[in-house]
């Protein structure tokens, strides 16, 4: 096998959670590019469909789920409906995540466990049932979309990055859980992107001098260029990379 036939998914099923915007839609396109058939995950059917029909129009295959992501019901409804219609998952990218920037003490606690369910939670139990269908082939990708907050992080902003970290512990946890299993776990971790969540900060000129001192490349990520790390990762080309955090940030983590 050819490197370049390597990062081929022709054959496989990969559901994305949040596939339907931002990077989890630059992440499920890359997959489906490259010859999966991706089911997108999110609360919006008209969100979803568009994702759909684009990725349908540059050549991929995709449908949607509708559902949201902590709720046990959809997560076991899609499982086994993937289970019924395909029979198989070769791979699981967990990208959702919801963010309440907020001091922790204005939290109370349904406020902080509706965060860690989320954010956590559903990525936890979204993985176990996945593996249970990537045993029966002894084959399967698990990769968690993390964050560098948690590493760096900002006033007002706890229970976010407590959950990113909690991720980054899981993601380890799998990899040696789930290794002889031939399921690989691993976690890319995004700086700034200017996607559509963050476009009011992404087009603020004030914060741009704060940018180019914090970020090596002096610019805010486009959110296509968090695909080629989910590939990657995704891929026979990461065949051997197992309980790695993979951090997609302009270098902001490294910079003094």
């Amino acid at each position: 096998m050819s490197i370049l036939e390597r990062f081929s998914l022709a054959g496989q099923v990969a559901l994305v959670t949040g596939g339907g915007r931002g990077l989890g839609f630059e992440m499920a396109s890359a997959l489906a590019e490259a010859g999966a058939h991706v089911i997108v995950t999110g609360r919006t059917t008209a969100t979803l469909e568009d994702a759909v029909r684009t990725i349908r129009a540059a050549g991929g295959t995709a449908e949607a789920a509708v559902f949201d992501i902590a709720d046990r019901g959809g997560q076991r409804a899609v499982m086994a409906e993937i289970d019924k219609i395909h029979g198989r998952l070769d791979i699981l990218i967990n990208n959702v995540g919801a963010r309440d920037r907020r001091p922790l003490a204005e939290f109370d606690d349904e406020a902080v466990l509706e965060l860690l369910r989320t954010d956590l939670a559903a990525a936890i139990t979204l993985s176990r049932d996945a593996s249970v269908l990537m045993k029966r082939r002894n084959y399967g990708r698990l990769i968690a979309v993390t964050s560098i907050s948690g590493h760096v992080v900002m006033p007002g902003d706890c229970v976010y990055p407590a959950a990113k970290q909690g991720l980054t512990g899981l993601m380890r946890a799998m990899a040696v859980e789930f290794g002889p299993h031939g399921i690989t776990s691993n976690a890319i971790a995004p700086g700034w992107f200017a996607t559509e969540t963050n476009a009011a900060m992404a087009a603020n000129e004030e914060l741009m001098p704060f940018v180019r001192q914090r970020i090596p490349v002096q610019r805010w990520g486009r959110p296509d260029e968090i695909a080629g790390a989910a590939l990657f990762l995704a891929s026979a080309a990461a065949s051997f990379v197992n309980g790695h955090v993979l951090t997609v940030d302009g270098g902001m983590t490294v910079t003094m």
